[in-house]
Parts: C-alpha cells; sequence; structure tokens
C-alpha cells in the first residue's frame, strides 16, 4: 500500500467514525438522521429514526422552502439489511 493509500484509508476510517457519531448523537436526542446513497434516485435519500424505522423520502421544492415526501417505508427486515449493508449496526 502506498504512502497516499494509506492515507486515504485513514481518512476514510476518520469520516466513518465522525458520521457514526453523529448518527448515534441524532438518534439519542430523538432526531431523525438523513442517509444518502447513490441506490437511490436522485432527490431521494434514506431517513432512520430513532424509533428504529427507515423510510426513503424524496425533497420536493414548495418555491422557498424544502419539503420531504415519504416514497416508501422499508420493512424491518429491509431496515435491517440496510444496517448491515452500510455497516450501521
Amino acid at each position: 500500500m502506498t504512502a497516499l493509500e494509506t492515507e486515504i484509508a485513514l481518512q476514510d476510517k476518520k469520516v466513518s467514525e465522525v458520521t457514526r457519531a453523529l448518527r448515534q448523537k441524532n438518534l439519542n436526542n430523538n432526531l431523525p438522521f438523513l442517509i444518502l446513497s447513490g441506490d437511490l434516485p436522485e432527490g431521494q435519500a434514506y431517513r432512520e429514526f430513532p424509533d428504529g424505522h427507515i423510510e426513503i423520502q424524496e425533497i420536493v421544492d414548495d418555491g422557498a422552502n424544502l419539503k420531504s415526501k415519504l416514497v416508501r417505508r422499508l420493512t424491518k427486515a429491509q431496515a435491517l439489511d440496510f444496517r448491515l449493508k452500510n455497516g450501521l449496526l
């Protein structure tokens, strides 16, 4: 592994640690956590809630405001699979 590859790996690890801490802080404070994913169409994101459920939401432009619209709620099995695939457990 080159020095550059090592530095990139260390930076990726730091970003992951900060993201995990922010996610946990939000969920502990009864706030949802937004998870962007290239697997979803543009304008959509996952939103994880403190009660454990995960929704796919779409951002809707409402003039000067942005609102989110529910696309669908993941089943418990889908939410578990999503967390496993994304290292959220």
